[in-house]
């Protein structure tokens, strides 16, 4: 049996091999230990994925001080936490834009309708997205699905939806940065 130091060791080198034979030993402990903090078994298995592309990514920089073991450990505490803090700033920034467009929209009509204007341009910009990103996109934002359920459903890996995303976000936020100013425009009258 191979010990922990030599796999990370053959791991620096570039074995594929090693990375299975890691992938093989932890996977299953790893995705446990992320299910038990989350109790999401979708997330939890998204964060496991991530720790094992990290690894393989980062592969050549890796300094291990203790055991693999304590490495997971760390991985998926960090990964989760990261998980509650991005889905707490997610929540409060959705939370400040209905309050900020209920208070200062209101129902007046014009502001109604540059709102429903605003998302037929966001509908519009997403036409101009390629099919596939398109759909990827759609999925993600309007769908509200993870990553892991759009890779599921599409037959395709995590990181060519992550990719996709990626890709598809910075094409929208550089066709509708105007946007921004329209938003401030209404939000000021």
């Amino acid at each position: 049996m191979i010990s922990g130091s030599q796999l990370i060791s053959f791991l620096k080198n570039g074995s594929h091999k090693a990375m299975e034979d890691i992938y093989q030993l932890y996977w299953e402990e790893v995705l446990d230990s992320a299910y038990k903090r989350l109790r999401d078994e979708e997330i939890a298995q998204d964060i496991t994925q991530e720790i094992f592309i990290s690894l393989w990514e980062n592969r050549e920089k890796i300094q291990l001080t203790g055991t693999l073991r304590a490495y997971f450990e760390g991985a998926v505490k960090y990964r989760v936490i990261n998980y509650f803090r991005s889905s707490l700033i997610k929540e409060k920034h959705k939370e400040d834009l209905s309050l900020l467009i209920r208070d200062e929209v209101g129902s007046s009509a014009e502001n109604i309708l540059m709102l429903k204007d605003l998302h037929q341009e966001v509908d519009e910009a997403m036409l101009d997205l390629p099919e596939k990103m398109r759909l990827i996109f759609s999925m993600s934002r309007k769908q509200e699905k993870s990553i892991g359920e759009i890779s599921s459903e599409l037959g395709i890996s995590v990181q060519t939806v992550k990719n996709q995303l990626s890709a598809a976000l910075k094409v929208m936020k550089k066709r509708l940065s105007y946007l921004l100013f329209l938003i401030i425009c209404i939000l000021l009258t």
